[in-house]
């Protein structure tokens, strides 16, 4: 019974993929259900996640070396396919005979010695074109190189990409794999170098940043605790977060279980702390789910303001009790949707729905997902809550209004629109970040504070 839960990590891999249709299911909780099968979990989860990323360079790969469009590729083997692409490209260090080897294994197991051959033909034939696993981009030709990271890539001996002169919103969609028309809008309003940046950002494997709880520690002492348990760790920068080096089961390190930090990326935290919430003060988070940023609100204040958080999602509201447990946090009251709306408050911080384009690396989905339609949906919604959150607020207190979204019209065109009709409030301040792969990397978004006026003009 043990040697039959032992799989290898690219078995696991391709049994996520043959399950996981991005426009309608997520891989994250298949893969979680398929874990224990594995000894190899990080690496099942960087196959799975790798492959889903960067699934239109690979499959633009597998059509032109195999001569053969991936529509005509028996799924089963498809996804086989792609988990030994993604390796040969963006797993340099891997070596490439083992890749093959396995990727054939796993085709005889899924579909017989004839199967097996295909898939062996198809993977060799994209080896043969592979010129250098791991070149400087300075050294190589945009045509032929998928990237890797800001740095290095995977040379082809042949041209095969779009012209990335004449035109860039079709080279870099496909290189990394994001939707033309969304890349265009980013090469119009942030220029070729930002939007290029922008596309790393979306396909870098996301680093691990722990919020120190306020409440029960400081980070001196999480630090402290980090060092002790020889975990590699970096403090970043000004913004109190602290960077996990090396990928792990983030409930296994010290502190989880005690409530002494929260997973949160650095731009993530940005909403609170550009509020800068008091004690005392009543405020409503009216898109709570799963509490990240409630119990952001709740550390920044001391646990002394009283805090009132709900979602339209029941479901994941239960998410906010069971964070504000594990943190220790008394001043956050979970309060079934449509019971708030007749009260007031000094302030409400309003994290929207929104389209994710800040946060396309680790919404792997959403790049399948969004359209023009969907983002105008969307900024609908949006501006509903919004209107919402004005009537709610007292007069003189503030909106925090924020989204992981870098679309112009879910951010500074929407709050334009709002200051049009609600001339009671003014634009306190307002931060956009766009994604980064460099340094202590982030994910993007935005964050506004609105302030109501204490009389009406």
């Amino acid at each position: 019974m043990a040697d039959q839960k032992i799989k290898s990590a690219r078995a696991i891999a391709v049994q996520v993929l043959n399950h996981c249709d991005p426009k309608r299911n997520y891989a994250g909780p298949l893969l979680d259900r398929l874990q224990h099968e594995t000894d190899q979990r990080q690496r099942a989860t960087d196959l799975v996640f790798g492959t889903l990323r960067n699934r239109t360079a690979i499959d633009t790969v597998i059509a032109t070396f195999s001569g053969r469009p991936v529509e005509r590729i028996q799924a089963r083997l498809l996804n086989i396919i792609r988990v030994g692409t993604y390796e040969l490209i963006y797993c340099p260090s891997t070596e490439q005979y083992a890749i093959v080897n396995e990727a054939v294994l796993n085709a005889k197991v899924a579909g017989g010695t004839k199967k097996a051959g295909f898939v062996n033909a198809v993977l060799r034939q994209i080896t043969r074109h592979i010129s250098n696993r791991q070149v400087p981009l300075a050294q190589t030709y945009a045509e032929r190189t998928l990237l890797a990271d800001a740095a290095t890539g995977c040379q082809f001996d042949t041209s095969f990409l779009p012209d990335s002169q004449k035109s860039p919103a079709e080279y870099l969609s496909t290189v990394f794999s994001l939707p033309e028309w969304l890349v265009a809008g980013w090469l119009a309003e942030f220029g070729e170098e930002s939007t290029r940046q922008i596309c790393l950002a979306s396909n870098r494997r996301p680093s691990v940043y722990l919020r120190p709880n306020r409440l029960k520690t400081t980070i001196e002492a999480l630090t402290g605790k980090m060092a002790a348990a020889e975990i590699g760790f970096e403090i970043a920068g000004d913004s109190e977060m602290i960077r996990i080096k090396s990928p792990r089961d983030v409930t296994q390190l010290p502190g989880f279980s005690e409530g002494q930090f929260t997973i949160q990326d650095i731009t993530a935290s940005m909403p609170v702390r550009l509020l800068n919430p008091q004690p005392g003060w009543t405020i409503l988070d009216l898109c709570a789910a799963p509490g990240t940023k409630t119990t952001h609100l709740a550390e920044a204040t001391g646990d002394s303001a009283k805090i009132i958080a709900t979602d339209i999602d029941s479901r994941r509201l239960e998410m906010v009790k069971e964070n504000t447990a594990r943190l220790g946090i008394n001043s956050v009251d979970v309060v079934p949707y449509g019971q708030i709306l007749n009260s007031q408050f000094d302030c409400v911080l309003l994290d929207v729905p929104c389209s994710n384009t800040g946060v396309l690396a680790r919404r792997l989905e959403a790049r399948y997902r969004i359209n023009h339609e969907t983002i105008g949906h969307l900024a609908r919604i949006q501006g509903e809550l919004l209107r919402t959150a004005a009537a709610i607020v007292k007069p003189g207190g503030k909106i925090c209004y924020s989204t992981c979204s870098i679309q112009r019209c879910e951010n500074g065109e929407l709050l334009e629109d709002f200051l049009k009709e609600n001339q009671n409030f003014t634009l306190e301040s307002q931060q956009l970040t766009l994604p980064s792969a460099e340094g202590f990397d982030h994910d993007g978004g935005y964050a506004a504070i609105l302030a109501k006026l204490k009389t009406q003009n």
